[in-house]
Order: C-alpha cells, then structure tokens, then sequence
C-alpha cells in the first residue's frame, strides 16, 4: 500500500513540497542573512531571492519535461518563467491578506481536511475504491497508519496552502446570493421557447452598385478608421535543413536493441526492470524511478494509442514484445491491475539516426553551424545549401506571436529568433524532430496600419459596409411605412415582393443564427402576445419585424424541483469571478519589481 501511495503522491506533492516548504524555510533565512543584490522578484518589499526562485523554475521544469516528454522550446522556457514568476506572486500576495485578515490554520483544521477531503487523484486511485466507487474509510485508515514523513509533510503543505484559501473565499463571497425571482428568469430563459414570422433587412442584402464608394470616401475611412486596421509584424524566412529522421536501418537497429533489452529484464522480477530503466530507457522521467509510469486506465488520454494497444494485451506480471510507437519502441511491464487501470512499468528505446546515419546526420549539422549559423551575411546560406545540396526552402510567412509550423512540425525557438534578429541574419542550428535547420530572415515588416495602396481593397469592402447600412436603414423605414399597422406579415410583404421566414421554436438563450447578433429583435420576440406583431426594430447588423405565431412557457413545478442545485451552479462561478477580481486588484496595487533580466545578465556577465 505505502510504495503505491509513494507512487500517487511523489509526482503530485513533489512541486509543492520543494517550492512551497522549502521555499518558505528558504525564504526565512536568507530575508535575515542574504544581501539584495540576487533578489529576482520583490512584492510589496518582500524578497524573491534567486536560490528561491531557481528552485521553483527548475522544479516546473521538471514537471513540463515529464508533462512533454522532452526539451523545452524557448518559447516554452519564457512561459514557464513567467508563470512561476505568476505564481509566486500571487502567493506573496495571499500570505500578506492572511495576515492581514488574521486568517490562520490549526492542527485539528488540518486533520479534519486530509480525513474529509483527499486531493482528487487519491479519489481516482484504485488503493482507495471498494467497487469502483472512492471509499474514504480506505483512505482514513491509510492516513492513520501512514509513516512516511515525506509524504506526511507533502500532504500537511498541501492544505495549508488550499484552507486559507477555502477561508479567504468565504470571507469574500459570504454576501454572494442569487434570489428566486432571478432563479426563475433565468429557467424561464432557458425553457420559454417562441415561434416567430421574420422579416429582415440587412446591409449584406445590399448590391454593391447601390452603395458605391469614391475614392475621396475611401481616402477619408482610411484616415478616420486607421487602427481597425493595424497587423501584428510579420517575418519572411529562408532555410536550409538537414533531415534527421531514422531510415530503416536505424529502425533495424533500435528494435535489436529493444529484444536485447527485453531479454535483459525477462524472468529478472521488478528490481532487475528498474535497474535496467534507469540506465536504458530514453523516457528520462520515468526511467530515473525504474521506468515506474503509476497507474495508467488502459483508455488514458494522453498517451500513444499504439502504446496503449500493446498495454492493453497484458496482464499483471507479463513482459510485452517491443511495441513501436511515435516515441520508439517500448518495453512494458504490467505490476498490478485494480479495475479498468494497471500499475505500468516501460523502458524506452528511442527511434532515431544511430551509427554511420548518426555521424552523417551529426556531421552536416556541424558543417550548418559552422559555415552558416548566425552569420550576418546570409548569403552564405544559399553557397551552403548548393554545396551540401539542400534545397532553399522559403517558411510560410511568420506572424508575430505565432510559431513556426513546417508541414506537421513545430519548430522551436524560430518565433523568438526572427523578431530578434535583423535582416539578412542567419540563425542559430535549430535542433526540432524532422531536421536541423539554420533559418535566414528575409525580410520583416513591422507592427502597425499597411499604407492604403497594400490594403485598398480591405478598405474598400468596410467603407461600402457603411454605405449598405445606409441603404438598408432608408428600406427598412420605407417597409414598415408600407407595411403600416396590418397583422398579417407573410401576406402583406408578399404583396410587397418581400420574403418573410419563419424561425423557432427558438429560446432566448439559445436564438436561431438570423438572430444571434441581433438581441433587441430577440428581446421583442419574447414581448410579443401569440398573433401580435412588432414595430421596426434597428438592430446593431440589420432592420426586423416580427410576428408571433407560437408561444410555450415554462413549467414553475419544474422550476421548483430544481431550484435549490441551480442555486449552487450559478453561484460557483460568481464566486470565482469575485476572487479572481480580488485577486487582480491585489496585483494591481501591489508594489512588484521584477528583476530577473539584470539578475541573470549579472551571473552570465560573473560566469
């Protein structure tokens, strides 16, 4: 039972217990002793000090890589910093309205969450169900029983940071309350329903040659409108790329590898596939804990469908062939099954170039980092590209913020580099999974409004827009004169040549997509008595009338039924929206200073 726990609760508690208690024991001595000069973060004068702030970055880390499977991405490493330095803000922060408030935990508050209250993925795990159903009498006991002092101090962390949590947010939301009347308009709106006739005018009704555009008009919405129309910068890049994906012998090769592999560990027990993991297997992560995956359902989402094909035909102590998927070929060890989950074991062997393929691959990558990586003269990329015959591929264009795509890949770092660097500059060798690349940047055309001779027709199609909406308001007044007070809409507008639709059952929260943008003819459906019909309706995109020909209304006994758990669904998220708006206007009066740039510039400039 204690090394499944261990297993449950190390990937679970580790962040917490290394970047939460280690980083306020840290935290604690060196505000007494440490000096200012390595401070990465300070909130409201308290100190982020940067053995504080390494160890929350390294520990995400290490989380994203077992979460990814492998190296970050530079665009991937700016976000996790960020939302470390997120996180660690928002602690401070809380810690300061703990104090504030006087809002503190107790030891018996603490025993009676941990028995009440176990985190979710101990609900899930298969220790603590009797019939497939979470029994808490199985975790007490654990609890009572439990001796590992790790994962006691793990746990004890854990809801010492969610309980003034669980206190603040009843502190700010106590006078959070939804009334019956309100209740009742919203079923009402979910359950009234109403069938009406609709006559619509709308400017994309309007030809072109009825709304024409001069070109001093258009001149004057380009001046007038000149931030509707502004682009984020864009980048136009080169490459040459030298392909590194494994031929048929490196697959030879790696499935060899893998049957010895296998024969290593057949008949060796658990310990013996452990030892061989933590020095075979590719899956760093799971190899350092003898190639230990935890419990996985045999449906997991997440995971290679062709791994979890080869999982799913084995059965507790058995050893699989070595099964091929995207990553490589895995060999897989199943140690218990509870249920639809089993406790897996893999070790992986990667598929990728190896031997003669490997120094090829390797060598040409040298040669692209050294004639023509992070040159300024990107004309050395093209001599490159004919001497190693490669050819001269052009990237789709590049927007700012976006990542570069080529085929099925992602390439790293790409996004980052090309609006770093200027023109004609090669990059680094970006390493990605198909290939390595040394990218060159064209050309770059920067944030802001194109001149109206680039975006003319752009221009054009909203100016003539206004015009239609013109056109559309003068018909729409003239219809309804015509239409005057007559009852019968379908009769009277086919008199006028005029198609009327007829549209529903429909309720308000849900209106047909003729309506969803227009939500005064939808309000004016729901006003109307069965036979009665609307007044001209100007809408934000269009002109309406309305008749109605059907009405349902909801069932109050219904309503009643289900009142009180509606209650609760609308405020959950009330709730939230209050804390979360605490939340902001906390770090937006918060004094924060940032100081990670000259932090890191000082160690590079010191190493």
């Amino acid at each position: 039972m204690m090394r499944s726990m261990r297993a449950i609760t190390k990937p679970v508690f580790w962040i917490v217990a290394v970047t939460f208690v280690g980083w306020l024991a840290y935290g604690q001595v060196t505000e007494i002793l440490g000096g200012s000069r390595d401070t990465v973060l300070k909130v409201n004068g308290r100190e982020v000090r940067l053995q504080e702030y390494d160890a929350a970055r390294q520990a995400a880390f290490e989380q994203v890589r077992r979460q990814a499977g492998g190296r970050l991405t530079r665009e991937e490493e700016q976000q996790v910093e960020n939302q470390v330095v997120d996180e660690l803000t928002q602690t401070l922060l809380l810690e300061q309205q703990y104090r504030k408030l006087g809002i503190t935990v107790s030891d018996q508050e603490l025993i009676r969450a941990a028995q009440s209250a176990p985190p979710p993925e101990v609900m899930q795990s298969p220790e603590f169900q009797t019939n497939g159903q979470f029994d808490i009498s199985k975790w007490q006991r654990y609890l009572a029983s439990a001796s590992d002092p790790q994962f006691l101090r793990s746990l004890e962390a854990r809801y010492r940071e969610q309980i003034p949590q669980v206190k603040l947010a009843q502190y700010l939301t106590a006078d959070v309350y939804v009334p019956d009347a309100k209740l009742w308009r919203m079923y009402r709106d979910q359950h009234e329903s109403v069938t009406v006739a609709l006559l619509a005018i709308r400017p994309e009704q309007i030809p072109d040659q009825d709304a024409p555009v001069t070109d001093a008009e258009l001149e004057q919405y380009y001046e007038a409108h000149k931030t509707d129309f502004k682009r984020p910068a864009v980048a136009f890049l080169s490459f040459i790329a030298q392909p590194r994906l494994p031929d048929a012998a490196d697959s030879a090769a790696a499935l060899a590898h893998a049957r010895r592999v296998r024969q290593e560990v057949a008949g060796g027990g658990v310990s013996k596939f452990e030892d061989v993991a933590k020095h075979e297997s590719a899956d760093t992560a799971s190899g350092s804990r003898g190639g230990d995956l935890g419990w996985i359902r045999r449906d997991e989402r997440g995971f290679d469908p062709a791994f979890l094909a080869a999982l799913r035909t084995l059965h507790p102590g058995e050893l699989s062939q070595p099964a091929l998927s995207s990553f490589g070929y895995h060999i897989i060890r199943v140690d218990a099954a509870r249920g639809d989950s089993l406790h897996v074991r893999h070790i992986l062997i990667p598929l990728e170039p190896q031997g003669k393929h490997l120094e090829y691959v390797e060598s040409r990558a040298d040669t692209l980092d050294k004639l023509a990586a992070e040159r300024p003269d990107g004309s050395v990329l093209d001599t490159l590209a004919r001497a190693l015959r490669l050819p001269l591929g052009h990237a789709p264009p590049l927007v700012g913020g976006e990542r570069m795509l080529l085929g099925q890949y992602m390439i790293p770092d790409v996004s980052v580099w090309a609006f770093e660097a200027r023109v004609g500059e090669t990059s680094p060798v970006i390493e990605a999974r198909p290939a390595y690349y040394v990218f060159r940047l064209d050309s770059l055309v920067p944030a802001g409004t194109p001149p109206l001779s680039e975006i003319r027709a752009q221009v054009l199609d909203a100016a003539r827009l206004v015009k239609k909406r013109e056109v559309a308001a003068r018909r729409a007044e003239q219809i309804a004169h015509e239409l005057g007070s007559a009852r019968d809409l379908t009769q009277l507008a086919a008199a006028h040549g005029l198609t009327v639709q007829k549209v529903g059952p429909f309720t308000r929260l849900a209106p047909p997509a003729i309506l969803q943008d227009n939500p005064l003819a939808v309000g004016a459906a729901f006003g109307l008595r069965p036979g009665a019909r609307s007044s001209l309706i100007r809408g934000a995109t269009g002109y309406a009338l309305l008749q109605c020909l059907r009405r349902t209304t909801a069932d109050s006994t219904a309503w009643l039924k289900q009142r009180d758990a509606q209650r609760e669904n609308v405020l959950a998220p009330t709730r939230q929206a209050r804390i979360q708006a605490f939340l902001a206007a906390l770090k937006t009066r918060a004094k924060i200073v940032d100081r990670r740039k000259e932090v890191f510039a000082a160690r590079s400039a010191g190493s």
